[in-house]
Protein backbone atom coordinates (compact mmCIF):
# COMPACT_ATOMS: atom_id res chain seq x y z
CA UNK A 1 0.00 0.00 0.00
CA UNK A 2 1.14 3.52 -0.69
CA UNK A 3 1.71 5.76 2.31
CA UNK A 4 -1.14 7.75 3.86
CA UNK A 5 -1.70 11.44 3.20
CA UNK A 6 0.82 13.93 4.52
CA UNK A 7 -1.15 17.04 3.64
CA UNK A 8 -3.46 18.79 1.20
CA UNK A 9 -3.00 19.89 -2.36
CA UNK A 10 -0.88 22.91 -3.29
CA UNK A 11 -2.57 26.25 -2.91
CA UNK A 12 -3.62 28.13 -6.03
CA UNK A 13 -2.89 31.46 -4.34
CA UNK A 14 -0.14 33.98 -4.90
CA UNK A 15 3.17 32.46 -5.97
CA UNK A 16 6.40 33.68 -4.44
CA UNK A 17 9.71 33.33 -6.26
CA UNK A 18 12.15 31.31 -4.18
CA UNK A 19 15.91 31.26 -4.51
CA UNK A 20 17.32 27.87 -5.38
CA UNK A 21 18.62 25.74 -2.54
CA UNK A 22 21.69 24.60 -4.43
CA UNK A 23 22.87 21.02 -4.48
CA UNK A 24 22.02 19.26 -1.27
CA UNK A 25 25.11 17.15 -1.11
CA UNK A 26 24.67 13.54 -2.14
CA UNK A 27 27.57 12.04 -3.96
CA UNK A 28 28.58 8.96 -5.85
CA UNK A 29 26.89 7.07 -8.71
CA UNK A 30 23.80 5.58 -7.12
CA UNK A 31 22.56 4.17 -10.43
CA UNK A 32 18.93 3.65 -11.25
CA UNK A 33 16.96 1.44 -8.90
CA UNK A 34 19.55 1.62 -6.12
CA UNK A 35 18.64 4.83 -4.33
CA UNK A 36 16.18 3.43 -1.78
CA UNK A 37 15.47 6.35 0.53
CA UNK A 38 11.87 7.06 1.64
CA UNK A 39 9.76 9.11 -0.76
CA UNK A 40 6.77 11.03 0.64
CA UNK A 41 5.77 13.32 -2.24
CA UNK A 42 6.05 13.50 -6.03
CA UNK A 43 6.64 16.14 -8.70
CA UNK A 44 5.34 15.06 -12.10
CA UNK A 45 6.04 16.47 -15.53
CA UNK A 46 2.98 16.54 -17.80
CA UNK A 47 3.88 16.58 -21.49
CA UNK A 48 5.45 13.26 -22.47
CA UNK A 49 4.78 11.73 -19.05
CA UNK A 50 1.02 11.94 -18.54
CA UNK A 51 0.03 12.99 -22.06
CA UNK A 52 1.19 13.52 -25.62
CA UNK A 53 -0.65 16.29 -27.46
CA UNK A 54 -3.00 16.30 -24.43
CA UNK A 55 -4.04 12.68 -25.00
CA UNK A 56 -3.40 10.40 -21.99
CA UNK A 57 -0.57 7.92 -22.29
CA UNK A 58 -1.55 4.30 -21.55
CA UNK A 59 -2.04 3.70 -17.82
CA UNK A 60 -1.32 7.30 -16.83
CA UNK A 61 -4.84 8.22 -15.66
CA UNK A 62 -5.10 5.06 -13.59
CA UNK A 63 -1.66 5.60 -12.04
CA UNK A 64 -2.50 9.16 -10.98
CA UNK A 65 -5.85 7.98 -9.61
CA UNK A 66 -3.97 5.44 -7.48
CA UNK A 67 -1.74 8.16 -6.06
CA UNK A 68 -4.76 10.33 -5.29
CA UNK A 69 -6.63 7.45 -3.66
CA UNK A 70 -3.64 6.82 -1.42
CA UNK A 71 -3.48 10.50 -0.44
CA UNK A 72 -0.01 10.89 -1.90
CA UNK A 73 1.04 14.60 -1.99
CA UNK A 74 1.92 15.66 -5.52
CA UNK A 75 2.30 18.61 -7.86
CA UNK A 76 2.41 18.73 -11.64
CA UNK A 77 5.34 20.78 -12.89
CA UNK A 78 5.68 21.71 -16.53
CA UNK A 79 7.59 23.94 -18.92
CA UNK A 80 4.51 24.02 -21.16
CA UNK A 81 3.87 27.57 -22.34
CA UNK A 82 1.11 26.99 -24.88
CA UNK A 83 -1.72 26.99 -22.31
CA UNK A 84 -2.56 28.74 -19.07
CA UNK A 85 -2.59 26.81 -15.82
CA UNK A 86 -6.41 26.81 -15.77
CA UNK A 87 -6.53 25.56 -19.37
CA UNK A 88 -4.08 22.76 -18.60
CA UNK A 89 -6.13 21.69 -15.58
CA UNK A 90 -9.30 21.67 -17.67
CA UNK A 91 -7.71 19.57 -20.43
CA UNK A 92 -6.32 17.06 -17.93
CA UNK A 93 -9.58 16.81 -16.01
CA UNK A 94 -11.51 16.18 -19.24
CA UNK A 95 -9.08 13.36 -20.00
CA UNK A 96 -9.84 11.78 -16.62
CA UNK A 97 -6.90 12.97 -14.52
CA UNK A 98 -7.93 13.95 -10.95
CA UNK A 99 -6.28 17.39 -10.92
CA UNK A 100 -7.16 21.06 -10.49
CA UNK A 101 -5.34 24.29 -11.32
CA UNK A 102 -3.94 24.38 -7.79
CA UNK A 103 -2.01 21.17 -8.49
CA UNK A 104 -0.15 22.70 -11.44
CA UNK A 105 2.99 24.83 -11.53
CA UNK A 106 3.98 26.17 -14.94
CA UNK A 107 6.98 28.00 -16.36
CA UNK A 108 4.85 31.11 -17.15
CA UNK A 109 3.62 31.29 -13.54
CA UNK A 110 7.22 30.98 -12.32
CA UNK A 111 8.36 33.58 -14.88
CA UNK A 112 5.78 36.10 -13.68
CA UNK A 113 6.88 35.66 -10.07
CA UNK A 114 10.54 35.95 -11.09
CA UNK A 115 10.01 39.17 -13.04
CA UNK A 116 7.95 40.76 -10.28
CA UNK A 117 10.73 39.94 -7.82
CA UNK A 118 13.73 40.90 -9.95
CA UNK A 119 12.40 43.45 -12.47
CA UNK A 120 9.41 45.16 -10.82
CA UNK A 121 7.45 47.43 -13.17
CA UNK A 122 9.50 46.23 -16.15
CA UNK A 123 8.03 46.56 -19.62
CA UNK A 124 8.18 43.06 -21.19
CA UNK A 125 8.20 42.03 -24.83
CA UNK A 126 6.65 38.53 -24.90
CA UNK A 127 7.61 36.03 -27.59
CA UNK A 128 5.51 32.90 -27.09
CA UNK A 129 3.19 30.51 -28.89
CA UNK A 130 -0.09 30.23 -27.01
CA UNK A 131 -2.38 32.31 -24.81
CA UNK A 132 -0.91 32.54 -21.30
CA UNK A 133 -1.98 36.09 -20.48
CA UNK A 134 -3.87 35.13 -17.32
CA UNK A 135 -0.73 33.53 -15.87
CA UNK A 136 1.26 36.71 -16.53
CA UNK A 137 -1.16 38.98 -14.72
CA UNK A 138 0.60 41.96 -13.19
CA UNK A 139 3.26 42.22 -15.89
CA UNK A 140 3.38 45.16 -18.30
CA UNK A 141 3.41 43.46 -21.70
CA UNK A 142 4.44 45.33 -24.85
CA UNK A 143 2.79 44.53 -28.17
CA UNK A 144 4.65 43.21 -31.17
CA UNK A 145 5.76 46.17 -33.28
CA UNK A 146 5.52 48.62 -30.38
CA UNK A 147 8.36 51.16 -30.83
CA UNK A 148 8.66 51.87 -27.09
CA UNK A 149 11.80 50.16 -25.67
CA UNK A 150 11.28 47.06 -23.54
CA UNK A 151 13.14 46.32 -20.32
CA UNK A 152 12.85 42.54 -20.71
CA UNK A 153 12.45 40.16 -23.63
CA UNK A 154 10.46 37.22 -22.24
CA UNK A 155 10.65 34.05 -24.37
CA UNK A 156 8.26 31.12 -23.96
CA UNK A 157 7.56 28.14 -26.21
CA UNK A 158 8.20 28.20 -29.94
CA UNK A 159 5.59 28.14 -32.67
CA UNK A 160 4.43 30.09 -35.72
CA UNK A 161 4.80 33.33 -33.76
CA UNK A 162 8.62 32.92 -33.95
CA UNK A 163 8.84 34.66 -37.32
CA UNK A 164 11.87 36.53 -38.62
CA UNK A 165 10.15 39.81 -37.82
CA UNK A 166 9.38 38.80 -34.24
CA UNK A 167 12.85 37.44 -33.59
CA UNK A 168 14.46 40.49 -35.15
CA UNK A 169 12.36 42.79 -32.96
CA UNK A 170 13.50 40.83 -29.90
CA UNK A 171 17.10 41.12 -31.12
CA UNK A 172 16.68 44.88 -31.48
CA UNK A 173 15.37 45.23 -27.93
CA UNK A 174 18.29 43.19 -26.58
CA UNK A 175 20.71 45.44 -28.46
CA UNK A 176 19.10 48.41 -26.69
CA UNK A 177 19.83 46.86 -23.30
CA UNK A 178 16.80 44.70 -22.51
CA UNK A 179 17.35 41.60 -20.37
CA UNK A 180 16.67 38.18 -21.91
CA UNK A 181 14.49 35.92 -19.74
CA UNK A 182 13.53 32.44 -20.93
CA UNK A 183 10.72 30.34 -19.50
CA UNK A 184 12.79 27.32 -20.53
CA UNK A 185 15.37 26.41 -23.14
CA UNK A 186 14.14 23.03 -24.34
CA UNK A 187 15.28 22.21 -27.85
CA UNK A 188 12.29 20.04 -28.78
CA UNK A 189 9.22 18.25 -27.48
CA UNK A 190 7.11 15.35 -28.72
CA UNK A 191 3.65 15.76 -30.24
CA UNK A 192 1.33 13.33 -32.00
CA UNK A 193 3.21 14.30 -35.19
CA UNK A 194 6.66 13.56 -33.76
CA UNK A 195 9.43 15.73 -32.31
CA UNK A 196 8.95 19.48 -32.82
CA UNK A 197 11.54 22.24 -32.56
CA UNK A 198 11.23 24.39 -29.42
CA UNK A 199 12.48 27.73 -28.14
CA UNK A 200 15.93 26.63 -27.01
CA UNK A 201 17.32 26.84 -30.54
CA UNK A 202 16.07 30.42 -30.93
CA UNK A 203 17.26 31.45 -27.47
CA UNK A 204 20.77 30.24 -28.29
CA UNK A 205 20.71 32.35 -31.46
CA UNK A 206 19.53 35.47 -29.60
CA UNK A 207 22.22 34.97 -26.96
CA UNK A 208 24.94 34.65 -29.56
CA UNK A 209 23.73 37.56 -31.68
CA UNK A 210 23.09 39.99 -28.82
CA UNK A 211 25.78 38.86 -26.40
CA UNK A 212 23.09 38.55 -23.75
CA UNK A 213 22.92 35.39 -21.60
CA UNK A 214 19.35 34.37 -20.81
CA UNK A 215 18.00 34.02 -17.29
CA UNK A 216 16.18 30.66 -17.39
CA UNK A 217 13.36 30.37 -14.86
CA UNK A 218 11.64 27.08 -15.75
CA UNK A 219 13.11 23.63 -15.38
CA UNK A 220 16.04 22.97 -14.93
CA UNK A 221 16.46 26.14 -12.82
CA UNK A 222 17.12 25.41 -9.16
CA UNK A 223 14.54 27.98 -8.09
CA UNK A 224 11.83 26.22 -10.10
CA UNK A 225 12.29 23.11 -7.97
CA UNK A 226 12.53 25.18 -4.78
CA UNK A 227 9.21 26.86 -5.58
CA UNK A 228 7.59 23.53 -6.41
CA UNK A 229 8.82 21.97 -3.17
CA UNK A 230 7.27 24.85 -1.23
CA UNK A 231 3.88 23.50 -2.37
CA UNK A 232 4.50 20.08 -0.84
CA UNK A 233 4.64 18.81 2.76
CA UNK A 234 8.01 17.16 2.11
CA UNK A 235 11.65 18.07 1.78
CA UNK A 236 13.78 17.62 -1.34
CA UNK A 237 15.21 14.42 0.14
CA UNK A 238 11.67 13.05 0.53
CA UNK A 239 10.45 13.98 -2.97
CA UNK A 240 10.68 12.20 -6.32
CA UNK A 241 10.62 13.91 -9.72
CA UNK A 242 9.17 11.91 -12.64
CA UNK A 243 9.97 13.19 -16.13
CA UNK A 244 10.78 12.27 -19.73
CA UNK A 245 13.70 14.69 -20.15
CA UNK A 246 16.77 13.22 -18.52
CA UNK A 247 18.61 16.53 -18.19
CA UNK A 248 15.85 19.10 -17.59
CA UNK A 249 13.56 16.97 -15.42
CA UNK A 250 15.53 14.16 -13.84
CA UNK A 251 19.19 15.09 -13.43
CA UNK A 252 18.31 18.70 -12.65
CA UNK A 253 16.05 17.47 -9.84
CA UNK A 254 18.71 15.10 -8.56
CA UNK A 255 21.18 17.98 -8.37
CA UNK A 256 18.71 19.67 -6.00
CA UNK A 257 18.56 16.62 -3.74
CA UNK A 258 15.42 14.97 -5.13
CA UNK A 259 15.14 11.38 -6.29
CA UNK A 260 14.81 11.18 -10.08
CA UNK A 261 12.71 8.79 -12.17
CA UNK A 262 13.10 8.83 -15.95
CA UNK A 263 10.15 7.54 -17.99
CA UNK A 264 10.77 6.06 -21.43
CA UNK A 265 7.93 7.96 -23.11
CA UNK A 266 7.55 11.45 -24.60
CA UNK A 267 10.86 12.95 -25.70
CA UNK A 268 12.89 10.06 -24.26
CA UNK A 269 15.55 8.84 -26.69
CA UNK A 270 18.13 6.13 -25.98
CA UNK A 271 20.90 8.26 -27.51
CA UNK A 272 20.02 11.19 -25.24
CA UNK A 273 20.18 8.93 -22.21
CA UNK A 274 23.57 7.56 -23.28
CA UNK A 275 24.94 11.08 -23.77
CA UNK A 276 23.49 12.46 -20.52
CA UNK A 277 25.61 14.18 -17.89
CA UNK A 278 24.60 11.69 -15.19
CA UNK A 279 22.58 8.62 -14.31
CA UNK A 280 18.92 8.67 -13.27
CA UNK A 281 18.09 7.09 -9.93
CA UNK A 282 15.29 5.07 -11.52
CA UNK A 283 14.10 4.31 -15.05
CA UNK A 284 10.49 3.31 -15.81
CA UNK A 285 8.90 2.17 -19.04
CA UNK A 286 6.10 4.67 -18.38
CA UNK A 287 4.33 6.65 -15.66
CA UNK A 288 2.06 3.64 -15.18
CA UNK A 289 4.92 2.01 -13.29
CA UNK A 290 5.30 4.82 -10.74
CA UNK A 291 2.86 3.55 -8.07
CA UNK A 292 4.76 0.26 -7.83
CA UNK A 293 8.06 2.12 -7.51
CA UNK A 294 6.64 4.36 -4.78
CA UNK A 295 5.48 1.31 -2.84
CA UNK A 296 9.12 0.22 -2.75
CA UNK A 297 10.37 3.68 -1.73
CA UNK A 298 7.69 4.61 0.83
Amino acid sequence: MLMSALGGRPSAGTLTWRAGPGALGWCGDFGYGRRMRPVRAVLIDIDGVLTISWKPLPGAVEALQRLRAAGFPLALVTNTTSRSRASIASALAEAGFPVSAGDILTAPVIAAAYLQAHYPDARCLLLNSGDIGEDLAGLALARQGDPVPADVVLVGGAGPEFSYQALNQAFGQLQRGARLVAMHRGLYWRTSEGLQLDAGAFIAGLEQAAGNQADVVGKPAAAFFATALAHLPASAAETLMAGDDIETDVLAAQRQGLTGALVKTGKYLPRTRRAASGTPDHVLDSFAGLPALLEQLS
